[in-house]
């Protein structure tokens, strides 16, 4: 866990911040991203590294179908920048994303057609079936 300290000249001693703590408003401000999830792992797809330039942050994240790729990406970019300097006044330097794929959408049943059975209710071919098979059990 590293340390990054912020040190304004106006302001009498220093600001200390937890790189878990600029980990943690980067998922965040992804999970106000409509349209995404988070890889699955342990670290989230999130890497940050801090320079003097600002932070690097590379992002991997997994898309909803329908959505715009390129929109997703720029939509993620100016919400992690805008957060994260609005709440610990560190500079954002650049944002990578990486979509590693793409989420469908589970297939809907669609409504049954008329002098069609429902899901569960047996058609008239299994029916005939099953009585003609008692008869010759009887």
């Amino acid at each position: 866990m590293a340390s990054i300290k912020y040190n304004s000249g106006s302001q009498r001693g220093r600001i200390t911040y937890s790189s878990d703590i600029v980990s943690g408003i980067v998922v965040l401000s992804l999970q106000e991203t409509e349209g995404i999830e988070l890889v699955p792992s342990k670290s989230k797809g999130i890497k940050l590294c801090f320079e003097k330039e600002g932070i690097f942050v590379d992002i991997s994240v997994i898309a909803h179908y329908g959505y715009s790729v390129p929109e997703l990406a720029y939509r993620i970019q100016q919400t992690i920048k805008q957060m994260v300097e609005s709440m610990t006044k560190y500079k954002i330097a650049k944002v990578d994303v990486h979509v590693q794929g793409v989420v469908f959408p589970a297939p809907q049943q669609s409504e049954p057609r008329e002098g069609e059975p429902q899901q569960g209710e047996p058609r008239e071919a299994d029916t005939a079936a099953e009585e003609t098979e008692d008869k010759k059990n009887h």
